[in-house]
């Protein structure tokens, strides 16, 4: 092996090995043989598939290879000394991207393998994988004057430093407040588990007493269980201010200033390439059509859900009011009360059901679904190098015992790793330069409690469903059958399709066939009680309403910032407090903050992208509805998801493939009747095809 790490030949990334002083020196060389190597193929003049596409396909992925490990490294095992040599190759990384999207040269040669007689020989992956790149050297402004390029190279280094400062910041937010508590009577209300977790937490940090952070396994249960208003208080105003100008951290990470500068960014990019707003050129590589598409399917959902949303609302104050004499409710007691009334109406919990859901059986369960429905068994591998103890890896197998893909679970919150949950890919499917078949690895990260003393880890049923997300964008990575990389799994998909697999696999969790094989009390065995289940089914659209609208307002401030950004002092909060005024139910502190934590939209890729979880979710709750149709473990409905969606990845349009499945087009009656959305608001409108 080379003597840096991240430059030899491998199947797994070696991540004992890497340092933070072996990664920019790696990533330069990557970059330094990946211009050379984009040269040497154009001086050759063999403008085929074979002769261009090929080995800058095979000079990709070792690039790629090298760097992702990086970037995950970052996401999960955060330190300073890593921190900084990941931030001091994005401008490099950048840098090559426009240099590759600007190539003229590179660019004719495209061209022209799009015009040959090959190209009608080609298979339908890979003439996605031309007709997706020549539209990509539109959009990094291949045709733009000199100055003007260099201008756009300008812009995307920077963005590419903002963002990483604005994920930065927000980590650094999350990890760095944490609040002890040394009173035990201010621990009432709390769940065991979370007590127990607090309690390590401060031992770990050799204090006394308990101690609570801002990360969700830390946070949410405070919100939802804690009887102190003053306890709740205290954390809602440190959670809704992170990485901001307000709060107890006022100042000290804020991205106010990221923000304005990322859209100013975002909005002079977009007029140098010839679009309206951002909003519009994100949707050049989307199914929606146009930003006034998307905010008419966003509203049209907030008509349908609003009335409902509303009533559900009213029917906390009414029960906070009658059942506590609370007649005043702050931001911090919403969550409570709202946790107080479902346990009344449905004698259900959270805390409950946790006992249920120990991570074993989720998993044996989750691997035994996939198996019933697409042929495929699951099996840990021990003994693979990971960056963490708790990490494991599993390997797929189908029905024809070929291994499809691999992954690793990184399953548990811990100081350093970014929040949320999320797939990544680790290696793509593609045949390699020696023509052998490389296989998906994919990398399945979330934030969950760990297990703690003899007890495993616990999940909620929210978490259980967090899980399964991931894993539907795990299995469309892993058991894609595309060996072309550009449009292999998920790649090449559109940005608001990607979501259907994640948002389909949710659905099992509600499933009471699928339930059985998912749980099992952690001590005893013994299957979730009939009279829990019953209730947990009976609540699962309990105030869905208002978790629509919500959802609806992140999605149109999303959208508007991005389409409607002038750059005026105060814009920002501005949109946010229209949008608020149109669609929420309730109207935060003025103090509150939350578009400084919108890493999806202002860190990750779901820039005047975030409507597509509702958008994918109208395919998703109709691609589901075929199986509540022919039976949930239908084997014959789950080839045909298999073959039509997961497998073919991004080498055909995503609506042709949902038709191909369903037989017709999306219909929006299917999320609105899973979402508990009355009937009487509903009359259907399908995605626009």
């Amino acid at each position: 092996m080379s003597q840096n790490p991240l430059l030899g030949q491998y199947h797994l990334p070696p991540f004992a090995q890497i340092t933070a002083a072996a990664v920019q020196p790696a990533i330069e060389q990557r970059i330094a043989a990946c211009k050379a190597m984009i040269e040497t193929v154009l001086a050759r003049g063999d403008y085929s598939w074979d002769g261009l596409v090929a080995p800058l396909e095979q000079m990709d992925d070792q690039l790629e290879r090298s760097w992702n490990p990086v970037s995950h490294l970052n996401a999960v095992m955060n330190s300073a000394e890593l921190r900084a040599a990941h931030d001091a190759c994005l401008p490099l990384l950048s840098e090559y991207g426009t240099f590759v999207g600007q190539h003229e040269g590179l660019y004719q040669a495209f061209k022209q393998l799009r015009d040959s007689a090959e190209y009608s020989t080609l298979s339908e992956a890979q003439r996605k994988v031309v007709d997706d790149t020549l539209r990509d050297f539109t959009l990094s402004g291949i045709a733009l004057p000199a100055e003007q390029k260099k201008r756009y190279a300008d812009i995307m280094a920077r963005k590419a430093e903002l963002t990483s400062t604005f994920s930065n910041n927000l980590l650094d937010a999350t990890d760095n407040w944490h609040y002890l508590v040394t009173d035990e009577s201010l621990l009432a209300g709390l769940p065991p588990s979370a007590i127990a977790a607090a309690a390590a937490s401060a031992h770990e940090h050799d204090q006394q007493g308990w101690r609570f952070g801002l990360d969700i396994p830390s946070y949410l249960p405070v919100m939802t269980y804690a009887d102190s208003s003053e306890l709740r208080r205290v954390m809602y105003q440190a959670f809704s201010t992170r990485a901001s100008d307000q709060g107890p951290q006022a100042g000290q990470y804020d991205n106010s200033a990221l923000i304005d500068e990322i859209l100013a960014l975002r909005a002079e990019l977009a007029e140098l390439l010839g679009f309206a707003n951002y909003a519009e050129l994100s949707m050049a590589t989307k199914m929606a059509q146009s930003a006034d598409q998307v905010e008419q399917f966003l509203r049209d959902l907030a008509t349908r859900s609003l009335p409902q949303a509303r009533a559900d609302y009213q029917q906390i104050l009414d029960y906070a009011a009658a059942e506590h004499g609370a007649t005043e409710l702050e931001a911090w007691d919403i969550a409570y009360y709202s946790e107080k009334l479902k346990q009344q109406h449905y004698q259900i919990s959270d805390e409950q059901l946790r006992p249920y859901f120990p991570e074993h059986q989720v998993l044996k369960g989750l691997f035994e679904i996939f198996n019933l429905l697409f042929g495929i068994r699951v099996e840990e591998q021990r003994g693979v190098e990971t960056w963490h103890p708790s990490v494991r890896y599993f390997t797929i197998t189908d029905s024809n015992h070929d291994v499809r893909g691999s992954f690793y679970l990184d399953l548990y919150a811990r100081s350093g790793k970014r929040g949320g949950a999320w797939m990544a890919e680790c290696a793509v499917r593609r045949i390699t330069a020696d023509h052998q078949l490389q296989l998906p690895v994919a990398y399945l990260t979330c934030n969950f409690n760990k297990p703690l003393g003899d007890k495993p880890a616990l999940f909620t049923h929210d978490e259980v469903l967090t899980l399964f997300h991931e894993f539907g964008h795990g299995l469309h990575h892993m058991l894609t059958k595309v060996d072309v990389a550009g449009v292999a799994g998920i790649n090449g998909v559109a940005w608001d399709a990607v979501e259907l697999p994640s948002q389909f696999l949710e659905n099992w969790c509600w499933e009471p066939d699928a339930l059985a094989l998912i749980s099992g009390h952690y001590e005893t065995g013994q299957p979730l009680p009939k009279e829990l289940l019953d209730n947990m089914l009976a609540a699962r659209n309990f105030q869905s309403a208002m978790q629509m609208v919500r959802q609806l307002e992140f999605s149109l401030f999303d959208l508007l910032i991005h389409r409607d950004y002038q750059g005026e002092a105060g814009q920002v909060q501005r949109i946010l407090d229209a949008v608020r005024a149109d669609v929420a139910v309730r109207i935060p502190p003025a103090y509150n903050r939350f578009q400084h934590s919108f890493g999806h939209i202002f860190a990750g890729g779901y820039a005047a992208g975030y409507y597509s979880y509702k958008w994918a979710e109208v395919l998703s709750a109709d691609a589901y509805s075929r199986f509540e149709e022919e039976g949930i473990f239908n084997r014959d409905t789950g080839q045909a998801f298999l073959q039509a969606i997961l497998e073919r990845g991004g080498s055909r349009d995503a609506m042709l493939l949902f038709r191909e499945f369903r037989g017709r087009e999306p219909n929006i009656d299917a999320l609105l009747r899973h979402s508990g959305i009355h009937a009487e608001q509903a009359s259907a409108t399908a995605v626009p095809s």
